[in-house]
């Protein structure tokens, strides 16, 4: 979270590149794991017959739920942030994906948001709130709060977003229009 020596070199050529990460989350994974294992489990030790409808469901079932948390959790253990001089550009997880693209020109204005939460987006990943927009949140803290053209707002949460916020409003203050 401190100032970074390549941070100045990053702002003077007007790329920007940060993330955050969410060691916790890890900490959820073996849980999903556990989960597609004990589906593996079930659906190779039971005794199936005929009328297995509900033993089916319970194999299936918790190996989704397993999958799902266990790459749900890699998927947004950490966030990458890249600020060039035509989009920001937001990737999740090991894998990138999801994936946003926002061209510059599309931005009308960006701020820092001191506090962004799980509890107030409900919970962590990429999230969608009536009147507050598009988030994607993979810690609680600091983040950058996007306007766009289109009335719609995207807030992700991020290491040093004063100097992303910066990188921004730089991009912004050139390519305005003169009058």
């Amino acid at each position: 979270m401190g100032h970074r020596p390549e941070a100045a070199a990053q702002e003077a050529v007007g790329a920007w590149r940060g993330g955050a990460t969410n060691r916790l989350q890890w900490l959820l994974a073996p849980l999903g794991a556990g989960c597609a294992a004990l589906g593996a489990v079930l659906g190779t030790h039971a005794s199936w017959n005929l009328d297995s409808a509900p033993l089916v469901m319970a194999v299936v079932g918790c190996f989704a739920a397993g999958l799902l948390g266990l790459f749900g959790t890699l998927a947004f253990v950490h966030v990458r942030v890249t600020i060039d001089s035509t989009a920001l550009d937001v990737r999740c997880g090991h894998a990138g994906v999801p994936r946003r693209r926002i061209p510059l020109g599309d931005v009308r204005s960006a701020e820092v948001v001191r506090d962004v939460t799980p509890r107030h987006w409900g919970g962590w990943g990429y999230r969608w709130r009536p009147g507050r927009g598009t988030a994607l949140v993979v810690r609680r803290g600091e983040g950058v709060l996007l306007r766009l053209a289109d009335g719609q707002r995207f807030t992700v949460t991020v290491d040093g977003a004063e100097a992303a916020v910066r990188a921004i409003r730089r991009h912004l203050e050139r390519d305005a229009p003169l009058d």
